[in-house]
């Protein structure tokens, strides 16, 4: 299957994921009033207060990292990114993780602008630091995690604390021990007849149909295990323990919620530690479903093999040590 191909069957995939989640968030919204015997019920109740809860509250951070994503790849191109950067691979690390703190920008926008800055002579440990650290610690990132945790700031300091760390580790890692061979350069090259309208329209779509549906399905998920999960399973799974880090992280992996929201899902999940729900955080915009897949089609699989693993065992490391200090 062509590069092509796989976008837009991925690109239709995120479009039924986002209709059928928004569709169940106005459903359960226009149900409530109208079919209050229903809603009497404790479980349903519960069940819609935490789902609508963790929805509406994080999509207005949704919706503004997706519009400054799209914004950044309209009118900024490539080419200013690696003319700021330092030439030397030692310097440049940290650089592109200080830029990625500046530059807000989703998840899924940060796999193609790092292939771009590679392919544009960017070293390419730089721009995997960017990769990790753009979703991870930009201003709506750190402020919706602030929003989230509203009695423990501690919370935001240690995200972005652990998340530039890991970034900055991880392309150190890169640069001294990954043969030049890992990465292939399988991204199309740029359109450069499209208008920064055409850009805009599209990326911010394309960055909303993927970001949404998943914004839904975790806080659904996240419901189902406040309402339906016996409480002694999540004691059993949370508390302080390696347990409840590792399953934390794990669930970041498979939930691939996009940065902007995860830091209200993870608040809902109160049976958990700060560290692993600090785990989580890291772990997430980093290495999930959705970014191994989107690494697969810029970079090739041997390299998804090795980045992702190392990431994660990174992410998990760092995230544990600044949560154990700081919280």
């Amino acid at each position: 299957m062509s590069i092509t191909e796989a976008e837009a069957k991925a690109k239709a995939t995120r479009t039924g994921l986002t209709a059928a989640g928004w569709a169940v968030v106005a459903a359960v919204l226009l149900a409530r009033p109208s079919l209050g015997y229903v809603f009497a019920e404790p479980f349903v109740q519960n069940w819609s207060t935490i789902f609508l809860s963790l929805t509406l509250q994080a999509l207005p951070f949704l919706v503004l990292g997706v519009m400054i994503s799209a914004g950044l790849a309209a009118f900024v191109p490539a080419s200013w990114f690696a003319k700021m950067l330092p030439s030397n691979a030692a310097l440049a690390v940290p650089a592109a993780g200080a830029a990625g703190m500046l530059l807000p920008g989703c998840e899924c926008s940060s796999v193609p602008v790092a292939g771009r800055l590679v392919s544009r002579g960017v070293a390419p440990a730089a721009g995997l630091t960017f990769l990790l650290a753009a979703p991870a610690i930009n201003p709506i990132v750190l402020v919706s995690t602030y929003v989230a945790f509203p009695g423990a700031p501690q919370m935001m300091v240690a995200r972005l604390v652990a998340s530039f760390a890991v970034a900055v580790v991880v392309g150190w890692l890169w640069a001294r021990f990954a043969s030049p061979d890992l990465i292939e350069q399988r991204l199309r090259q740029a359109v450069e007849d499209h208008s920064h309208s055409h850009t805009f329209r599209e990326t911010a779509m394309s960055d909303f149909l993927q970001a949404g549906g998943f914004l839904v399905l975790g806080a659904a998920l996240v419901a189902t295990m406040q309402t339906a999960v016996p409480s002694s399973v999540l004691d059993t799974l949370g508390g302080d323990g390696v347990v409840a880090i590792l399953s934390m992280a794990v669930l970041a992996v498979v939930l691939s919620i996009c940065s902007e929201a995860d830091a209200f899902v993870a608040a809902g999940l109160t049976q958990f530690s700060m560290t692993s729900r600090l785990v989580f955080l890291v772990v997430g915009p980093m290495v999930d479903l959705k970014l191994v897949a989107l690494q697969v089609a810029a970079f090739g699989p041997r390299f998804a093999r090795v980045f992702a693993p190392l990431t994660f065992i990174t992410a998990v490391v760092v995230g544990t040590i600044v949560g154990t200090v700081l919280l």
